[in-house]
């Protein structure tokens, strides 16, 4: 079962505790002696150690000045930085609309030569048709209350997605059969929407695996995730996106992607169950 999904950052937060024991270790003083030299109760000095609280900037100042290692403080502060960044919700990433996010996003994108991604709840973004794309995104700016740019997002969002037809990358994605049958937008939206999904399907790069209602699970509905190569891989949750970027963890995702894969139909059987979600409109 994949960890819980802000493990990644408590992990992190738990790596970085080590580095500040070791410091106090190397500099041969207690936790007692510390908390006198930051001039901090001991209690905190605790909890940091034992990842309960998160260091601020200033307390890793603190804490290096402490233990005579003051040139190291930048380092531990980039590092706790990055902690921060591990699940950061979604009102912080659109609170400018969601177009940003598109853009800032392509680097991976085009760096990315292995895309593995699992959905569970809308066809995924790589493969949205403009209609579709317009509809969702539409329902997620009404639901957030962020700032309106959907037009300017849809067109970011299918700039980005050219990737799936241009330069040297391979695409394995995976949705349950509820994705095909999930009605956003309009009968017409979906048609269009199903009906490209039948054209990727042809693209020799790309694999799109359905998993029917009918499979026997051997793994259970995931929230939606995408595994980046073997460097990242990134959860959505209703209310915050969550890096993933510890090789157990992402191993754990690989494994996860694999089982779910196993469950899946591809080619003649994936193309009925598309179709036949076309006729139920």
């Amino acid at each position: 079962m994949p960890a819980s999904p802000s493990s990644s950052a408590q992990s992190a937060r738990e790596a970085l505790a080590v580095r500040l024991r070791d410091l106090m270790l190397d500099a041969r003083i207690t936790a007692r002696e510390l908390a006198l030299r930051c001039g901090w109760a001991e209690s905190k000095t605790s909890r940091i150690l034992n990842a309960r609280r998160p260091a601020s900037e200033a307390d890793i100042r603190a804490w290096c000045s402490a233990c005579g290692v003051e040139d190291q403080a930048e380092d531990l502060i980039a590092a706790n930085r990055a902690v921060d960044s591990m699940y950061v919700q979604w009102k912080r990433l659109h609170r400018s609309g969601l177009r940003r996010i598109h853009e800032t996003t392509v680097p991976l994108y085009a760096r990315t030569r292995n895309f593995r991604v699992y959905c569970s709840n809308v066809v995924p973004g790589l493969l949205q048709t403009r209609e579709y794309a317009t509809a969702l995104l539409s329902a997620i700016t009404s639901f957030q209350g962020t700032p309106d740019d959907v037009a300017e997002a849809v067109d970011a969002r299918l700039a980005r997605s050219r990737v799936i037809r241009e330069g040297d990358h391979r695409f394995s994605l995976l949705v349950e059969e509820s994705v095909l049958r999930h009605r956003i937008g309009s009968a017409e939206t979906m048609a269009g929407q199903l009906g490209s999904l039948l054209e990727v399907m042809a693209l020799p790069r790309v694999s799109l695996g359905v998993i029917p209602f009918s499979a026997s699970r051997r793994m259970w509905t995931l929230e939606t995730f995408m595994l980046f190569d073997e460097a990242e891989v990134q959860v959505e949750l209703l209310t915050a996106e969550v890096k993933v970027t510890a090789p157990s963890e992402i191993a754990v995702y690989a494994r996860a992607f694999g089982e779910l894969a196993d469950m899946a139909v591809v080619g003649r059987p994936a193309r009925a169950l598309i179709t036949a979600a076309i006729d139920a409109l």
